[in-house]
Protein backbone atom coordinates (compact mmCIF):
# COMPACT_ATOMS: atom_id res chain seq x y z
CA UNK A 1 0.00 0.00 0.00
CA UNK A 2 1.21 3.75 -1.21
CA UNK A 3 1.56 6.00 1.40
CA UNK A 4 -1.30 8.19 1.41
CA UNK A 5 -0.36 11.04 4.11
CA UNK A 6 1.77 13.71 4.67
CA UNK A 7 1.18 15.28 8.34
CA UNK A 8 1.54 13.31 11.60
CA UNK A 9 0.16 15.55 14.71
CA UNK A 10 -0.90 14.74 18.21
CA UNK A 11 -3.62 15.85 20.36
CA UNK A 12 -5.57 15.56 23.68
CA UNK A 13 -9.05 14.21 23.65
CA UNK A 14 -11.40 12.27 25.72
CA UNK A 15 -9.46 12.11 28.57
CA UNK A 16 -6.43 11.11 26.56
CA UNK A 17 -4.36 11.23 23.85
CA UNK A 18 -5.06 10.64 19.56
CA UNK A 19 -3.10 10.76 16.96
CA UNK A 20 -3.82 12.83 13.70
CA UNK A 21 -2.55 11.96 9.68
CA UNK A 22 -3.54 14.78 7.91
CA UNK A 23 -6.09 16.42 10.50
CA UNK A 24 -7.94 13.50 10.63
CA UNK A 25 -8.21 11.06 13.57
CA UNK A 26 -6.37 7.62 13.28
CA UNK A 27 -8.83 4.59 14.42
CA UNK A 28 -7.86 1.02 15.31
CA UNK A 29 -7.85 -1.85 12.53
CA UNK A 30 -11.08 -2.63 14.52
CA UNK A 31 -12.55 0.25 13.57
CA UNK A 32 -12.68 1.89 17.30
CA UNK A 33 -11.15 5.74 18.25
CA UNK A 34 -8.05 5.01 19.07
CA UNK A 35 -7.20 6.90 22.25
CA UNK A 36 -4.09 6.56 24.50
CA UNK A 37 -3.41 7.03 27.85
CA UNK A 38 -0.53 9.22 27.57
CA UNK A 39 1.06 11.58 25.08
CA UNK A 40 4.25 9.73 25.27
CA UNK A 41 2.96 6.99 23.90
CA UNK A 42 1.05 8.79 21.01
CA UNK A 43 3.92 10.91 20.11
CA UNK A 44 5.59 7.38 19.84
CA UNK A 45 3.24 5.73 17.62
CA UNK A 46 3.06 9.38 15.40
CA UNK A 47 6.73 8.38 14.64
CA UNK A 48 5.99 5.05 13.51
CA UNK A 49 3.92 6.71 11.55
CA UNK A 50 6.35 9.30 10.03
CA UNK A 51 9.13 6.60 9.71
CA UNK A 52 7.00 5.38 6.94
CA UNK A 53 8.85 5.33 3.01
CA UNK A 54 6.69 5.58 0.16
CA UNK A 55 5.75 1.73 0.78
CA UNK A 56 4.15 1.46 3.71
CA UNK A 57 5.72 -1.82 5.89
CA UNK A 58 3.23 -3.43 8.23
CA UNK A 59 5.89 -5.06 10.43
CA UNK A 60 7.08 -1.56 11.22
CA UNK A 61 3.59 -0.66 13.08
CA UNK A 62 5.14 -2.92 16.28
CA UNK A 63 3.59 -0.03 18.65
CA UNK A 64 0.17 0.99 16.78
CA UNK A 65 -0.51 -2.81 16.82
CA UNK A 66 -0.56 -3.33 20.42
CA UNK A 67 -2.93 -0.32 20.91
CA UNK A 68 -5.44 -1.80 18.66
CA UNK A 69 -4.90 -4.79 20.66
CA UNK A 70 -5.52 -3.59 23.96
CA UNK A 71 -8.55 -1.18 22.46
CA UNK A 72 -9.77 -4.11 19.98
CA UNK A 73 -9.16 -7.01 22.05
CA UNK A 74 -8.75 -6.66 25.82
CA UNK A 75 -10.87 -3.79 26.31
CA UNK A 76 -13.61 -5.99 24.91
CA UNK A 77 -13.01 -9.26 26.56
CA UNK A 78 -10.56 -8.25 29.67
CA UNK A 79 -12.03 -11.64 31.39
CA UNK A 80 -10.85 -13.72 28.78
CA UNK A 81 -7.78 -11.75 28.41
CA UNK A 82 -6.61 -12.83 31.81
CA UNK A 83 -7.67 -16.57 31.73
CA UNK A 84 -6.12 -16.99 28.99
CA UNK A 85 -2.61 -14.87 30.57
CA UNK A 86 -2.88 -17.41 33.85
CA UNK A 87 -2.45 -20.37 31.69
CA UNK A 88 1.36 -18.82 30.92
CA UNK A 89 1.00 -19.24 34.45
CA UNK A 90 -0.22 -23.07 34.74
CA UNK A 91 2.33 -24.18 32.40
CA UNK A 92 5.36 -21.35 32.85
CA UNK A 93 7.96 -22.39 31.07
CA UNK A 94 10.18 -21.45 34.23
CA UNK A 95 9.00 -24.00 36.13
CA UNK A 96 9.45 -27.23 33.77
CA UNK A 97 13.60 -28.73 34.22
CA UNK A 98 16.15 -31.07 32.64
CA UNK A 99 16.52 -34.00 34.86
CA UNK A 100 19.32 -33.44 37.64
CA UNK A 101 21.95 -34.91 36.01
CA UNK A 102 21.51 -33.08 32.62
CA UNK A 103 23.80 -30.09 31.83
CA UNK A 104 21.35 -28.19 31.22
CA UNK A 105 19.30 -28.42 34.20
CA UNK A 106 22.24 -26.67 35.92
CA UNK A 107 22.12 -23.36 33.01
CA UNK A 108 18.27 -23.34 33.84
CA UNK A 109 19.11 -22.93 37.65
CA UNK A 110 21.34 -20.04 37.05
CA UNK A 111 19.22 -18.16 34.84
CA UNK A 112 15.63 -19.40 36.13
CA UNK A 113 15.78 -19.59 39.58
CA UNK A 114 16.74 -15.70 39.93
CA UNK A 115 13.59 -15.16 38.36
CA UNK A 116 11.24 -17.04 39.76
CA UNK A 117 12.63 -16.11 43.05
CA UNK A 118 12.24 -12.91 42.55
CA UNK A 119 8.75 -12.82 41.70
CA UNK A 120 7.94 -15.55 44.58
CA UNK A 121 8.99 -13.02 46.42
CA UNK A 122 7.35 -10.13 44.81
CA UNK A 123 4.09 -11.60 45.13
CA UNK A 124 4.42 -13.57 47.88
CA UNK A 125 3.89 -16.50 45.97
CA UNK A 126 4.92 -20.34 45.47
CA UNK A 127 5.88 -22.14 41.85
CA UNK A 128 6.38 -25.76 42.49
CA UNK A 129 10.05 -26.76 39.72
CA UNK A 130 9.15 -29.50 37.66
CA UNK A 131 11.40 -31.95 36.32
CA UNK A 132 10.45 -33.07 33.00
CA UNK A 133 7.50 -32.27 30.56
CA UNK A 134 4.73 -33.98 32.49
CA UNK A 135 2.37 -31.07 33.68
CA UNK A 136 2.01 -30.51 37.61
CA UNK A 137 -0.42 -28.52 38.62
CA UNK A 138 0.60 -24.81 40.63
CA UNK A 139 -0.77 -24.28 43.85
CA UNK A 140 -4.13 -22.79 43.77
CA UNK A 141 -3.29 -19.69 46.02
CA UNK A 142 -0.89 -18.87 43.72
CA UNK A 143 -2.85 -18.79 40.41
CA UNK A 144 -5.58 -17.06 42.34
CA UNK A 145 -2.77 -14.32 43.44
CA UNK A 146 -1.60 -14.00 39.93
CA UNK A 147 -5.22 -13.83 38.87
CA UNK A 148 -5.51 -10.70 40.98
CA UNK A 149 -2.62 -8.97 40.06
CA UNK A 150 -3.56 -9.46 36.61
CA UNK A 151 -7.26 -7.92 37.14
CA UNK A 152 -5.38 -4.44 38.57
CA UNK A 153 -3.28 -4.33 34.93
CA UNK A 154 -4.91 -1.60 32.64
CA UNK A 155 -5.84 -2.74 29.04
CA UNK A 156 -2.66 -1.34 27.73
CA UNK A 157 -0.62 -3.52 30.26
CA UNK A 158 -2.56 -6.78 29.44
CA UNK A 159 -1.69 -6.08 26.11
CA UNK A 160 1.69 -5.83 26.14
CA UNK A 161 1.37 -8.73 28.51
CA UNK A 162 -0.18 -11.15 26.00
CA UNK A 163 2.78 -10.33 23.70
CA UNK A 164 5.69 -10.73 26.26
CA UNK A 165 3.89 -14.36 27.58
CA UNK A 166 3.18 -15.60 23.95
CA UNK A 167 7.15 -15.11 23.02
CA UNK A 168 8.38 -16.18 26.10
CA UNK A 169 5.77 -19.02 27.22
CA UNK A 170 6.25 -17.57 30.60
CA UNK A 171 3.98 -15.24 32.73
CA UNK A 172 6.69 -14.67 35.33
CA UNK A 173 9.10 -13.31 32.86
CA UNK A 174 6.36 -10.97 30.92
CA UNK A 175 5.29 -9.98 34.59
CA UNK A 176 9.45 -8.99 35.26
CA UNK A 177 9.68 -7.24 32.10
CA UNK A 178 6.74 -5.10 33.28
CA UNK A 179 8.71 -4.00 36.15
CA UNK A 180 10.43 -0.67 36.07
CA UNK A 181 14.01 -1.57 36.30
CA UNK A 182 13.34 -4.62 34.07
CA UNK A 183 16.89 -6.09 32.36
CA UNK A 184 15.73 -6.85 29.18
CA UNK A 185 18.88 -8.53 27.65
CA UNK A 186 18.87 -10.62 30.86
CA UNK A 187 14.97 -11.59 30.77
CA UNK A 188 15.77 -12.62 26.34
CA UNK A 189 18.73 -14.57 27.69
CA UNK A 190 16.35 -16.23 30.33
CA UNK A 191 13.73 -16.93 27.71
CA UNK A 192 15.91 -18.13 25.20
CA UNK A 193 17.69 -20.43 27.06
CA UNK A 194 16.36 -24.19 25.39
CA UNK A 195 16.68 -22.61 22.30
CA UNK A 196 20.38 -21.06 22.77
CA UNK A 197 21.21 -23.99 24.37
CA UNK A 198 20.10 -26.31 21.51
CA UNK A 199 22.69 -23.95 19.18
CA UNK A 200 25.54 -24.19 21.44
CA UNK A 201 25.09 -28.41 20.92
CA UNK A 202 24.08 -28.23 17.29
CA UNK A 203 24.93 -25.00 15.85
CA UNK A 204 22.23 -22.64 14.38
CA UNK A 205 21.45 -21.45 10.95
CA UNK A 206 20.01 -18.27 9.17
CA UNK A 207 16.57 -18.61 9.92
CA UNK A 208 16.60 -19.38 12.90
CA UNK A 209 18.95 -16.63 14.07
CA UNK A 210 16.48 -14.30 11.83
CA UNK A 211 13.20 -15.50 13.65
CA UNK A 212 15.15 -14.81 16.75
CA UNK A 213 15.69 -11.66 15.82
CA UNK A 214 12.31 -10.77 15.16
CA UNK A 215 11.47 -12.26 18.27
CA UNK A 216 13.56 -10.09 20.30
CA UNK A 217 12.42 -7.06 18.28
CA UNK A 218 8.92 -7.84 19.42
CA UNK A 219 10.01 -8.52 23.13
CA UNK A 220 11.42 -5.32 23.36
CA UNK A 221 8.72 -3.63 21.50
CA UNK A 222 6.40 -4.81 24.27
CA UNK A 223 8.45 -3.93 26.75
CA UNK A 224 8.57 -0.39 25.69
CA UNK A 225 4.97 -0.07 24.61
CA UNK A 226 4.05 -0.97 28.42
CA UNK A 227 6.76 1.96 29.64
CA UNK A 228 5.54 4.47 27.27
CA UNK A 229 1.81 3.77 28.74
CA UNK A 230 2.26 3.93 32.02
CA UNK A 231 0.46 6.80 33.37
Amino acid sequence: MKRFWKDVSTEVHGGGWRLLLDGRAVKTQGGRAQIVPTQALAQALAAEWAAQGEEIDPALFMLRDLTDTALDVVAQDRTGTVATLLRFAETDTLCYRADAEDALHARQQELWDPLLGAAEARWDVHFVRVHGVLHQAQPPATLARLEHLLQTKDDFALAALTTLASITASLVTALAALEPDADAEGLWQAAELEEAWQAELWGSDYEAEHRRARRFAAFTAAMRFAGLAAR
